[in-house]
């Protein structure tokens, strides 16, 4: 009766890039208020932005806490600024962390032998946490920071290899066995998936491991995905449970604002700028925090926002190099023309606080799963403009079966610097998702699906049932494994 009722303790290990750690997060305070005793796993990098976030529900009385673990980075040969994925600038690079990444296991093992933890979620790119808790008897949890459409998307891609029978690169095929007759083509598909190298063997691990897991938590809701979810769990076999949209545990324009790493630009100056504008009125541009686009692509963006004649918040990557209006990507004069329509935020933006303000007419987004699902709870619609991993998949999703957006017309996928794209499309994507009877027909369909957004948190929806039902069968997992004992 004893270990039915004390509170479950659930470690929280999110892989080292700010799209993953800021659901993994949010997750991590939604058990603590549920009950469950939550514990955070951050590296001293990243330890300031975990406590930053956790600070609110820290104070109201929830027990959620953050341990750290250090990357051996000089190990590995990367310099010691690299603690996140951020840092990362090449695929050799990228693999060179993996590795110092998987040289934690033995610091984490210290930490579950030390406090004890019932349960492990940790991030799908650390598949070998799933043997690190099977030698303390504890289930493994996999955390899927995207959606089931892209999940069993590539599942079905990676079973039935549909790719392998085109003639050529561009060539569209249909993902068998996968509702919706939903089309892809080879240039839009991950190199893990289109040609056996280090990742596809590394993804292949990621797959056994998630197989050998206790299950799946999925940072989505049913009711935004039914048939996919269903897909996932029954024709696929997946265990999973949705618990998402994450960031709605996030209720206060204070908690909206400490999500992620500091904001560069006073929320309050971004709220008093949109507060100057109509409702629907501005288009807000961001594509994640791994996309490095050139000075060539920054200045097409330029061009088409400024011919587009809309209102604007464009998030763009800080150039350490260049004075600030001064980088060479901006067109000549352009800043003192577009002062009173456009905002240029360099760095990090409070984007869920963006995204909610009720000026937020439309959303230019790479299609990150995080930033499909803040735009979602904000009822915004979007112009897509994938630029790798599975992003090409979401944009399938937002465009072709929930008709919330518009694709800017990227035909391939380009690691971290995103396929060329011209100002006329970018002019002409950003007034159709603004301006006009489709955009109002977007708008409705988003709207709707904000208000299901919503109401799956909600006691009693969707999600909070979900949640509610894997700690009460993570509860029942501890009574059945301390009764063996």
């Amino acid at each position: 009766m004893g270990s039915e009722s004390h509170q479950l303790h659930i470690f929280f290990f999110p892989f080292m890039a700010p799209g993953h750690m800021i659901p993994m997060i949010d997750m991590a305070k939604m058990f603590a208020m549920r009950g469950c005793k939550s514990t955070l796993i951050a590296t001293p990098h990243d330890e300031p932005t975990f406590l930053r976030s956790i600070a609110k529900p820290k104070d109201l009385g929830f027990d959620i806490n953050v341990v750290t673990v250090t990357l051996p980075l000089k190990d590995v040969g990367l310099p010691e600024d690299c603690g996140s994925l951020s840092k990362i600038t090449t695929m050799e690079m990228r693999m060179t962390f993996m590795r110092a990444v998987m040289m934690l296991d033995r610091q984490i093992e210290l930490l579950i032998e030390k406090l004890a933890p019932d349960c492990l979620i940790s991030d799908i790119f650390l598949p070998w946490t799933t043997e690190i808790a099977a030698k303390f008897g504890i289930p493994r949890l996999v955390f899927h920071g995207t959606s089931a459409f892209s999940m069993a998307g590539i599942e079905c891609v990676r079973l039935y290899q549909p790719h392998k029978k085109v003639s050529c690169d561009s060539e569209p095929f249909i993902i068998p066995n996968f509702p919706g007759e939903i089309t892809l083509c080879k240039m839009q598909m991950q190199d893990l998936v289109r040609e056996e190298n280090e990742l596809a063997k590394f993804f292949n691990a990621v797959k056994d491991s998630e197989k050998t897991s206790f299950g799946v938590v999925m940072n989505s809701f049913y009711e935004l995905e039914p048939a996919y979810a269903d897909h996932y769990r029954t024709f696929l076999g997946i265990r999973s449970w949705f618990v998402g949209p994450l960031s709605l545990c996030n209720k206060e324009t204070e908690d909206k604002a400490h999500r992620g790493n500091e904001a560069s630009i006073d929320q309050h100056e971004c709220l008093k700028w949109l507060d100057s504008k109509q409702p629907n009125s501005v288009i807000y541009i961001c594509f994640g925090s791994t996309t490095n686009f050139n000075a060539a692509q920054l200045h097409e963006i330029a061009v088409g926002l400024e011919a587009s004649g809309q209102q604007f918040i464009w998030v763009v990557k800080k150039d350490p190099n260049a004075e600030e209006g001064k980088e060479e990507w901006l067109p000549d004069g352009h800043e003192s023309r577009i002062r009173n329509k456009g905002l240029i935020i360099r760095g990090w933006a409070p984007q869920a606080l963006i995204l909610d303000h009720e000026a937020t007419g439309g959303f230019v987004t790479h299609c990150g799963w995080n930033s499909i699902l803040e735009a979602v709870a904000a009822g915004v619609p979007m112009v897509t403009w994938p630029v790798a991993a599975e992003q090409f998949y979401n944009e399938k999703l937002v465009t072709q079966v929930l008709k919330i957006g518009v694709d800017i017309g990227v035909k391939q996928g380009v690691i971290s610097f995103g396929d060329s794209v011209k100002s006329e499309r970018v002019e002409e994507a950003v007034k159709r998702v603004l301006v006009g009877e489709e955009a109002e027909e977007m708008r409705r369909r988003a709207k709707a699906l904000a208000e299901m957004a919503r109401g799956a948190v909600e006691e009693g929806g969707s999600s909070w049932s979900d949640l509610g039902a894997l700690i009460q069968e993570l509860k029942s997992h501890r009574l059945a494994h301390t009764k063996k004992i």
